[in-house]
């Protein structure tokens, strides 16, 4: 374990340290927000890309039970982490559908930090990790939008006062089901994917220095501005409680044990691709989740869930979490072919 933290200390988890630190000590060190963005769009599109010329070189059967199986930890991680929250009675239903949809969806900032933690100790992984990622992340919304649904729905027979809220969010399901669909880092991930699926594989590799030589660093960029969000988030910790802070680091714990068993019990893979699957399964989304939540669910505290994904989770998960996955994962592939 001891080797595992030590090869945290790659360029890009020490630059979303340097970002953390730059806001707790109070620097003017800021990003432009469309800098910002411009990075995400990269980020998605490049990680699109390559995961659509995996695609095109995977075995079909072993790249549909992938999908399968990402929808699968799609829906189900949100109703785990909804009845953690419920059971915990410190939030409201409508605050707990929105936290967990939080939870069944994926961060790619902490996927790609996984990415370079692999790639820093030479560790080979399977492509397949990539599909899951662009999958995943319409599911828990939709599952978040049903939970708060059926919240609304309890809530409006304990008191018929409400029926006016309920009408308004069954009118308005459609439209938010399709804005899931729609989100724009869904359509990056996707539309990229199958860009480098269908794309000539030679003028693909024109694209090398795009998708492969700049990637490290634009990655360190990201990390650098996610590292002052979750350092000006800081203080909000205060606010969410410690029991909130507590499921903000148990969740993703939960979540990747059962991504590790589902990457080499159901899908096979080694230590690279299961330690991935892990991490998809520990994420919490911080792109995809908030605006989808803000719309469907504008009943719900958004500095809980923001608080909770951000400041507490992608925190952990970049420091503390990938390294025990990657651990775990050892230890069950270990097993199996011991």
């Amino acid at each position: 374990m001891m080797s595992a933290f030590s090869n945290l200390l790659i360029p890009a988890v020490l630059f979303f340290a340097l970002g953390f630190i730059a806001r707790l000590i109070k620097s003017d060190l800021r990003f432009p927000p469309d800098l910002a963005k411009i990075l995400s769009i990269y980020l998605l599109v490049s990680i699109g890309l390559h995961g659509g010329v995996e695609l095109a070189n995977a075995d079909l059967g072993e790249a549909l039970a992938a999908v399968i199986w990402a929808l699968v930890l799609g829906f189900l991680l949100p109703i785990i982490a909804f009845g953690l929250l419920l059971a915990m009675r410190r939030v409201e239903p409508l605050d707990a559908a929105a936290i967990a949809a939080h939870y069944g969806s994926v961060s790619a900032g902490t996927f790609l930090t996984a990415i370079a933690f692999l790639s820093s100790q030479g560790i080979e992984y399977e492509r397949y990790p990539l599909i899951m990622l662009a999958v995943m992340e319409s599911p828990a919304i939709v599952v978040g939008l049903l939970l708060a649904s059926w919240s609304r729905s309890r809530a409006a027979k304990a008191n018929a006062s409400r029926t006016t809220g309920t009408e308004r969010g069954q009118s308005h399901l459609g439209d938010i089901l399709r804005e899931a669909f729609t989100n724009g880092s869904v359509v990056l991930l996707i539309g990229s994917m199958l860009i480098g699926a269908i794309a000539n594989p030679t003028a693909m590799e024109s694209l090398h220095p795009f998708t492969t030589d700049i990637f490290m660093g634009m990655l360190c960029l990201f990390l650098l501005e996610m590292g002052l969000e979750a350092g000006r988030r800081f203080g909000d910790f205060r606010r969410v409680g410690f029991a909130l802070v507590s499921f903000g680091l148990v969740m993703p714990l939960i979540g990747g044990v059962i991504g590790v068993a589902v990457g080499h019990l159901m899908l096979g893979f080694g230590v690279g691709g299961t330690t991935l699957v892990g991490v998809l399964g520990a994420s919490a989304s911080y792109i995809a989740v908030p605006p989808a939540m803000r719309l469907a669910v504008p009943e719900a505290n958004p500095s809980l869930y923001l608080t909770l994904s951000l400041g507490v989770t992608f925190p952990f998960n970049v420091v503390v979490g990938i390294p025990i996955y990657h651990y775990l994962a050892q230890l069950l592939v270990g097993w199996t072919w011991s």
